[in-house]
């Protein structure tokens, strides 16, 4: 019989409650053993729920339970703290977009895990489900790419609420928060860039007080003749989310819940649909991370995997302070 992985989760908010808890619960390899917030309010209801002890404090939670892994679904600041604290005590890790707030902070926690160790793995949701595994394979029918198109929006009513509204926490804005997730198609699907050219905007809210970014427009260029651009705000609803790659034979379209390919001439190929649009990526990503802990399958969302997209990201917001193009690879 299989031995269940033993997981904690670190993180209360959002993401834990509608995502991790829930795939820890559906795992059929992995079980909750701890729980733990810096709010005693988010721990105590949690805890209860779940029947699990809750602890306020990370130390304590790694000395008493001795978690196999720990899944990390705090503020960006917070992360690389958290991080080091489990590589300290040999506890692996799962960890919640983005891998870094920028490119010193990543290549910083690469060394940490090589030097520690331990398993950690990014929670990419995407690279997880059906419909974004199929539009890779679709793309390999439209020849070489040369247009990408790229846009993830939805509505926030207050884009200066909280620690996302501020840069300095947050690392950046809605770039580097849902911005992470078409950053990793780009990359997962064509690589890192040859140039950026980044705008970014903190005006949807007259009057509010916040710097990061509510939206950003990043143009691409490849030096294989692939350009494109993507667009990510919080400020314009209703929410969608898409992306098109487009070669002489025809156009790739993933979106939620859908992949196409198209002909040249737009009309369909082929297609493949999933209902529900989301079904539960955490509990593949959970079971998967447990494959990689038991020696049974490789890593695919690691550290040095996701020292691109910190480069990426790092590009783009230089870009957006110089108003010139930047070439990411310098930020490796």
């Amino acid at each position: 019989m299989h031995t269940l992985r033993r997981a904690a989760v670190v993180g209360l908010g959002t993401q834990a409650l509608e995502d991790h808890l829930p795939g820890v619960a559906a795992s059929r390899l992995a079980e909750l053993v701890a729980v733990c917030d810096t709010d005693p309010g988010r721990v105590a209801p949690v805890e209860s729920a779940h029947q699990v002890p809750g602890y306020t404090d990370l130390e304590r939670l790694l000395a008493d339970v001795r978690p196999d892994f720990v899944i990390i679904a705090v503020p960006h600041h917070a992360g690389r703290r958290i991080t080091e604290t489990c590589a300290k005590a040999g506890v692996h890790v799962m960890k919640e977009k983005p891998f870094a707030t920028d490119p010193a902070e990543a290549a910083d926690l690469a060394v940490l895990c090589r030097t520690t160790g331990i398993e950690l793995m990014v929670t990419v949701q995407r690279r997880f489900h059906p419909v974004y595994r199929a539009a890779r394979q679709m793309l390999e029918h439209v020849g070489d790419p040369y247009l990408l198109e790229g846009r993830y929006t939805f509505r926030c009513p207050d884009p200066s609420a909280g620690w996302r509204g501020q840069a300095g926490l947050a690392g950046g804005g809605c770039l580097i928060d849902m911005g992470y997730h078409l950053v990793d198609l780009v990359i997962w699907y064509l690589g890192l860039p040859d140039r950026i050219l980044a705008h970014t905007s903190a005006t949807a809210s007259p009057g509010a007080s916040y710097d990061a970014e509510d939206t950003a427009l990043v143009h691409l260029s490849y030096d294989s003749g692939l350009h494109g651009s993507l667009l990510v705000s919080r400020s314009i609803g209703p929410k969608a989310e898409q992306l098109r790659v487009t070669g002489p034979q025809g156009t790739v379209v993933v979106e939620r819940g859908r992949a196409s390919r198209l002909d040249p001439g737009g009309r369909p190929v082929e297609s493949l649909t999933r209902e529900p649009a989301w079904p539960r990526a955490a509990t593949a990503q959970i079971d998967h991370f447990c494959r990689v802990l038991d020696g049974r399958c490789p890593n695919p969302s690691g550290p040095d995997a996701h020292l691109p997209h910190a480069a990426f990201l790092g590009a783009a917001y230089a870009s957006a302070t110089t108003g010139r193009p930047m070439d990411p690879k310098e930020f490796l």
